[in-house]
């Protein structure tokens, strides 16, 4: 019976022990992987030329037209087919 209450006790100061040292360890934790995600975020969008150099200057206006689309399709695109629904 002594042993049983032993490995109970065991059990519980393990648990309590790495519920404690899990609390001690996250605002770390939490900054390290702050620390990396910013570092990742920094390599991706830090190779990219300024956008602010690819502008034209004030004053000059480019007007871009899309084609015109006037030709319609007359074709059948197939024909309709009437059904009842079966309860």
């Amino acid at each position: 019976m002594m042993t049983f209450l032993k490995t109970i006790l065991i059990v519980l100061l393990v648990y309590f022990g790495l519920k404690f040292l899990i609390r001690l360890a996250t605002p770390y934790l939490m900054r390290y992987i702050s620390k990396k995600a910013g570092q990742q975020f920094e390599q991706f969008f830090g190779n990219q030329p300024n956008a602010t150099a690819e502008r034209e200057p004030e004053g000059n206006i480019t007007i871009d037209k899309n084609p015109s689309q006037n030709s319609k399709s007359s074709k059948k695109v197939g024909e309709y087919v009437e059904y009842e629904e079966v309860e």
